[in-house]
């Protein structure tokens, strides 16, 4: 029972250390996106309340990410907002480099909330 033990913890130990080795590319992408989109969405959601001071935000989405050159990228975010008591639909688009992780732009557009 000792010997079962020692092994499985041996394989759940070694499967931790090579696991970065054996990813895929796909899964290490996935993961920047979502550390980006945690990053960046807390910058848009910062943006639309200093924009709309008092004002309530109703719904958020990430809308996704749309590559611009190679290490080039674009995160969109979508926001419904109340604005003296009727919605308004703010986009936010945040323009950013992947090797760097470095801001470039952000562009904030209202929108009709049909």
């Amino acid at each position: 029972m000792k010997k079962l033990l020692i092994g499985l913890f041996s394989i759940v130990c070694l499967s931790y250390i090579y696991t970065p080795v054996f990813a895929d590319e796909h899964t290490l992408s996935e993961h920047q996106e979502k550390v980006d989109y945690e990053k960046y969405g807390r910058i848009a959601t910062a943006v639309v309340k200093e924009d709309y001071p008092g004002e309530e935000v109703v719904d958020y989405k990430y809308a996704g990410r749309r590559k611009i050159s190679e290490n080039e990228v674009i995160d969109s975010f979508v926001f419904e907002v109340m604005e003296n008591g009727k919605p308004v639909i703010v986009l936010v688009k945040i323009t950013h480099r992947l090797d760097a992780s470095k801001f470039i732009s952000l562009t904030v557009e209202e929108q009709s909330s049909n």
